[in-house]
């Protein structure tokens, strides 16, 4: 009976090759070609499909023939697909799925015959919506609110209520490490730091950039290779601001107002469709404010003086911040973004300042009583524009990114001094000074940056990156003097006028890793620069030029 059967069983095989043609040579049973395209019941195309090919082969544990996988691959932008070295002999079978769509089982076979061909055009391939609808699901979390990275600290600060209707100014102030004084002037390592703005230089301050629209601060004491190296004094605060990515229509709307009846509020709004992602935020910030303070001094020397000085100032100003961005998803892995910023600014500061100074001298001017009253007014107007573009390649973690950014601010302002010299209570007589300035300045920067991880579970990293960037700076101050407002003279010695020029081209490469607990970072950088400035009031002009230096950085920890 035994022999029956595997006699059927040859027979049967026997007759099913002989369906092939016979001179087909054994290299050409997997020289098969499908392919076809990917579309819903409307004929759309659709990206990222998954297509598994499987074909009828005997399993050796249960000597059954099964569908087994061969390989697999996802659509294109256009929803097409292809296969290669596909068995052109025994029977195939396509399955393609894809969320929201049901999945579609197809069976595949090369026919046998004269005029045999080893392609075969599968045509479009209709998936069907999936109706069924599944309970949703809302997954809550939270980012740390410390992030502790080898060369730098990040402070997640996008929830803190506690500077929320501030500005930048309010946010520093809780940011560990961070020194914030009575005037609002910011301090890293007891010295001025360079502000960023999304990993860029910025004509912004941190006056001038509200606190609501602040996702995190990267406090970076010491710039790596990566960073420019003059940022390596001080350091560099990055503040990163908030970008809305969630799919489909949201957004929020803020008041409040402070106890002296100052305003602040905004709104922001993002829409999130197939490959658009567009986002836009509006705030304003009122400020008024209010300072009184007592200043008593001796001045010891030659003239024995005792000051005596108080002061009531008073600030009237608002500020208004507008930031548009549009993402274009190009594929899965390409994306460029676009990104508009526009700050104006007015600020209208009044200070009366009463003073008396004694002598302590036996003999000459026992006392002296003045009052100064201080008038002003400044505006300041920012516009931002940034493009990038991110690449982010199979392996993962492996990305290629590329931007450009350019920073414009102006400002202008007026202030007015005057001095009366009292007898009394009657004025002796009047000082006048008047100091007047504006300034432009422009910040253009243009980088590319590639990152690699390597090693085992991908723990080190590879970056490298080309940079360029431009500074430019005009500046006009004047100051005049005289005893009324019709009589103001210029004095020479208080007019600075100047502007300048400096470019600065750089490269650099780092590598990061760890052994077990201890990590590093190890870098250099290659930076070339030149500068060029002008004096405008007497046509002076200054010029320098720095060869290629090497700035090498390491890390520890």
């Amino acid at each position: 009976m035994k022999k029956i059967i595997l006699a059927a069983l040859i027979f049967v095989t026997a007759q099913t090759y002989a369906q092939y043609p016979k001179a087909m040579p054994a290299a050409m049973k997997n020289s098969g070609h499908l392919y076809g395209k990917i579309t819903a019941v409307d004929g759309k195309p659709i990206e990222g499909a998954s297509v598994l090919l499987l074909h009828q082969q005997m399993d050796t544990a249960t000597k059954k023939m099964k569908m087994l996988l061969i390989t697999g691959v996802m659509t294109k932008n256009n929803g097409d697909f292809n296969f290669t070295g596909v068995p052109v002999m025994g029977k195939l079978q396509l399955r393609v799925s894809n969320s929201g769509f049901k999945t579609l089982i197809q069976d595949v076979s090369f026919k046998p015959g004269p005029g045999f061909s080893t392609d075969k055009d599968l045509g479009n391939l209709k998936l069907e919506t999936d109706t069924k609808v599944l309970a949703g699901v809302t997954i809550v979390g939270s980012a740390p609110a410390l992030k502790m990275d080898i060369d730098k600290k990040v402070f997640n600060v996008e929830k803190n209520i506690v500077s929320a209707g501030g500005t930048a100014v309010d946010v520093m102030r809780n940011v560990p490490s961070v020194q914030v004084d009575i005037d609002g002037n910011v301090k890293l390592r007891n010295a001025a730091p360079q502000i960023y703005v999304d990993g860029r230089p910025t004509t912004l301050t941190l006056d001038q950039i509200p606190a609501d629209a602040i996702q995190s601060v990267e406090v970076i004491t010491n710039p790596s290779a990566k960073y420019d190296a003059s940022g390596g004094n001080a350091g560099i605060l990055n503040i990163v601001l908030k970008k809305n990515k969630a799919s489909g229509y949201n957004g929020n709307i803020s008041a409040g107002v402070d106890s002296r009846g100052a305003i602040n509020g905004g709104a922001n709004f993002n829409v999130r469709q197939n490959k658009f992602n567009f986002s836009a935020a509006g705030m304003l910030h009122e400020i008024k404010g209010n300072t009184t303070g007592t200043t008593d001094r001796t001045n010891l020397g030659d003239t024995l003086t005792k000051v005596s000085q108080t002061d009531i100032s008073k600030m009237n100003g608002a500020f208004v911040f507008g930031k548009l961005g549009l993402d274009y998803y190009v594929t899965n892995r390409a994306t460029i973004s676009l990104g508009v910023i526009k700050v104006h600014g007015k600020f209208d500061p009044n200070e009366t300042i009463h003073s008396t100074t004694d002598s302590l001298l036996s003999s000459g001017v026992k006392s002296a009583n003045s009052v100064r009253y201080t008038s002003g007014s400044r505006t300041f107007d920012a516009n931002g524009l940034q493009l990038d573009y991110v690449y982010n390649f199979p392996k993962d973690g492996e990305q290629l990114t590329a931007n450009g950014n350019y920073f414009s601010g102006a400002n202008d302002g007026t202030s007015l001094y005057t001095t009366n010299y009292l007898n009394g209570n009657t004025i002796g007589g009047t000082q006048l000074q008047q100091v007047s300035n504006d300034g432009k300045i422009k910040f253009l920067t243009m980088q590319t940056d590639y990152a690699l991880p390597f090693g085992k579970q991908k723990q080190s990293k590879l970056e490298a990156g080309l940079r360029f960037q431009q500074h430019q700076i005009g500046q006009n101050n004047d100051n005049f003097s005289g005893t009324n407002t019709t009589n103001l003279i210029k004095i020479p010695a208080g007019t600075n006028d100047y502007k300048s020029t400096d470019n600065v081209f750089a490269a650099y490469a780092s590598v990061k890793s760890s052994i077990k607990n201890f990590g590093y970072e190890a870098g250099v950088r290659a930076e070339s620069s030149n500068y060029n400035g002008e004096l405008t009031t007497t046509a002076e002009k200054f010029s320098n030029k720095y060869p290629v230096s090497l700035f090498p950085s390491l890390f520890l920890s």
